[in-house]
């Protein structure tokens, strides 16, 4: 009877008293986190209860196995499985703590600092830095695991003594791994760029939706995700249309005739910014600049407070100028000119000869006069 009771007392007092001590904290975490509001530390550290019941369910069985009696002449093996269990769910429980705190402080930062850029380059640092520390807990944790073994510890003196070579080794290996990091802590730290940027590379417009010590991500217009390594972001230049202001100036060009009447389009690119929520009235503008034998260009200048705003004014400027030269002088649209050209007025009324019209043909002159 005491071979059947005692198995089932130490691991089913093991897994009660896990449940039981698991209810408690969280039931005392819940609570904290009705008193302190949304986003507190200790509705954050309710995502941990599954690592840390792990945690403790697998420390109870690790202390009390040895008490069961069960499979002696595996004790060995099985105490190993569980000790590794316990450095991996500890590691876990870890990380799941880290990432409260981490999240808990941005939502502080952020809800105490009103300006976008410095929220956003701490948001960048403190994803990185999480990362940072999930990679640490992720080795010492993979490092303990392999410690448990004799054979691992025997190998210890020689691994440490040809630290060096194998440190050549892997660096000259990993080179562009290693600079990818380098470059990934540059980034979050040097205020390069920072998640939510609107940034251009490559000719493609979009916004930075996610940085790791080793790739960023920048989601561009039409939901397409470009993904590239941070070191490209150290090495060749970009454009950060949201470092520093948000404000930009947006420029529409058109190409109109001649007899386009540039003074009323300029009143009219004035009342359409009018009508536009997305302009934000700082200034705007409208000047020829260039013309060619069949056309004159016009820039329309106008702005906005960020990227987003600019595109949908000058859209907005182009489809809305463009319909009314349409709608009011159809003559100001571009065309191709077949006609005639237009002789000069001098030649016009006779005053000199006509250059379309053969000319009769003068006898050569001697010199020496007519007789």
């Amino acid at each position: 009877m005491e071979n059947v009771l005692r198995p089932l007392i130490v691991l089913g007092g093991s897994v009660v008293l896990t449940l039981l001590i698991g209810w408690a904290v969280d039931l005392l975490l819940r609570r904290a986190d009705a008193r302190r509001g949304e986003r507190s530390l200790w509705g954050l550290l309710r995502r941990a209860r599954i690592p840390f019941q792990l945690v403790l369910c697998v420390a109870l069985l690790r202390g009390s196995y040895d008490q069961a009696h069960i499979a002696r002449e595996h004790s060995a093996g099985t105490g190993r499985i569980l000790s590794l269990v316990l450095i991996g769910s500890t590691a876990w429980l870890v990380v799941r703590i880290a990432g409260a705190i981490v999240e808990t402080s941005y939502s502080r930062y952020a809800n105490a600092h009103r300006d976008p850029a410095r929220v956003r380059r701490v948001r960048t640092q403190v994803t990185l830095i999480q990362r940072v520390v999930s990679a640490i807990v992720g080795v010492v944790a993979v490092a303990a695991m392999l410690l448990t073994f004799p054979a691992m510890r025997a190998a210890g003196a020689s691994l440490l003594a040809s630290a060096g070579i194998l440190g050549i080794v892997a660096g000259v290996a990993a080179q562009s791994t290693l600079a990818n990091m380098f470059a990934g802590l540059q980034i979050a730290f040097g205020d390069m760029v920072r998640l939510g940027d609107t940034v251009v590379v490559d000719g493609e417009w979009g916004t930075v939706d996610e940085i790791t010590l080793t790739f960023l991500t920048v989601r561009t217009w039409d939901e397409r995700r470009i993904t590239m390594p941070v070191s490209y972001f150290v090495s060749k230049p970009f454009e950060n249309w949201s470092r520093g202001s948000a404000q930009m100036t947006g420029i529409v060009f058109f190409q109109v005739d001649h007899s386009a009447p540039v003074e009323a389009m300029r009143e009219q690119l004035r009342d359409i910014l009018r009508d536009c929520p997305a302009w934000d009235g700082r200034d705007y503008g409208l000047a020829v600049t260039d013309s060619t034998p069949n056309t004159m260009e016009v820039r329309a200048l106008v702005t906005a407070k960020d990227a987003d705003d600019i595109w949908t004014v000058r859209v907005t400027v182009r489809e809305r100028l463009i319909r009314w030269l349409t709608e009011e002088h159809p003559y100001a649209l571009p065309r191709v000119n077949t006609a005639d050209a237009l002789l000069p007025p001098s030649r016009v009324n006779g005053n000199a000869p006509r250059t379309d019209r053969p000319r009769a043909t003068e006898p050569p002159r001697t010199g020496q006069g007519r007789g």
